[in-house]
């Protein structure tokens, strides 16, 4: 038998962020750290070296270099800085430095004209401040990476209207290194589980966020299973498995890619999510402007604003249908599947007739 393998994880973007943040309060305050603690959105701690801080004529400055671990991140290895200007408020101003991204589309969960620092992250780098600012004092923070506008050309920043760098990210502080093929396998079991539990309907959902729409729309927590981008090799293992039927529940990101037959969705592999909910809704009789704003959007959510801004909501049930007609066909009609498309939000935003039946059978009602 070979040895097993242990993969090292690391810190994601977002952590060095608030690490830096931390040690140049710090530095301001006389200090020099070589490890600081951080505090993920969960609540874990998190040490991460620091590779240099030092006091400066208004606060602080300190470089944390990105360790991604034994994961492939094209960020492994760059240098994250902070900059710190202590201010006499309690006010804390994120500001983006070189390498560090500008939004400059709607759609994304950041607002326009904001540093493309995300949610996580700046809930991390808030913390990290206000754990060693002295009362009644705050700062403005300013994150940069330098080389991070060359990095962002091998991402989808400047798809997605991101300017200017790379985005701080991170929604768990720590980057779990895993091949794809061992990803894949490590999900399958969760099917086994539900099967051994006597259910022959099982939820897919695309990951924690689906989960939990799942949960709070009232479909058994004990039937959900999380297949990551890996739908088609999801549907396969629930044959394997032995499942008579799939409810697919996914933002209209996801689901829209396998209306085009797409089931390996990430990003890198195939992307018809806009052209795929312009042709129908083209083939439906939308307005030429319409289907041009559509084509036009660098994100699902901005796709979203255009439909409700022209009312015409009737694509997600057609793309729902679709969407399980191809998935139907992926697995050879060896499954009954629906499909339900909801927001970030938990809203649903449209579903099939399968949906229905399935999710009845698992004590939802969709009608």
């Amino acid at each position: 038998m070979l040895p097993e393998i242990s993969l090292r994880s690391g810190f994601t973007t977002g952590t060095c962020a608030a690490a830096a943040t931390k040690a140049a309060i710090f530095a301001w305050l006389g200090g020099k750290p070589d490890v600081v603690e951080v505090l993920s959105p969960q609540g874990r701690v998190i040490q991460v070296p620091v590779a240099s801080c030092q006091s400066t004529n208004r606060g602080g400055r300190a470089v944390v270099v990105k360790d991604a671990g034994d994961d492939p991140d094209i960020t492994n290895g760059a240098t994250v800085v902070a900059d710190i200007e202590i201010i006499e408020s309690p006010d804390l101003i994120l500001r983006a430095g070189a390498g560090v991204g500008t939004v400059t589309k709607p759609g994304l969960s950041v607002p326009v004209g904001e540093p493309a620092i995300n949610p996580g992250p700046r809930q991390m780098i808030a913390l990290a401040a206000k754990q060693v600012l002295p009362p009644g004092k705050g700062a403005i923070i300013t994150i940069s990476v330098p080389g991070g506008e060359k990095l962002a050309q091998k991402t989808l920043n400047p798809v997605l209207g991101i300017v200017g760098g790379l985005s701080i990210i991170g929604t768990t502080g720590i980057v779990e290194p895993m091949s794809e093929e061992a990803f894949k396998k490590s999900l399958r079991p969760q099917i086994s589980v539900v099967k051994a539990l006597g259910y022959e309907s099982v939820v897919f959902v695309p990951g924690k966020i689906g989960h939990d729409i799942a949960v709070r729309c009232g479909l058994p927590e004990a039937s959900i299973v999380q297949t990551s981008n890996f739908i088609g090799y999801m549907l396969e293992s629930a044959v394997a498995y032995g499942m008579k039927e799939v409810l697919i529940l996914g933002h209209p990101g996801k689901v829209v890619k396998l209306a085009a037959g797409i089931f390996h969705t990430h990003n890198r592999v195939a992307d018809a999510r806009m052209e795929t909910i312009a042709a129908y809704l083209a083939a439906d009789g939308a307005p030429q402007q319409a289907i041009r704003c559509i084509l036009d959007c660098a994100t699902t959510e901005a796709a979203i604003d255009v439909i409700n801004d022209y009312q015409l909501h009737g694509v997600y049930p057609v793309l729902a249908g679709r969407a399980s007609i191809r998935a139907q066909r992926y697995v050879f009609g060896e499954l009954k599947v629906g499909v339900v498309m909801v927001t970030l939000q938990g809203e649903i935003l449209g579903h099939d007739a399968n949906a229905r039946e399935i999710g009845a059978k698992l004590g939802w009602n969709l009608a």
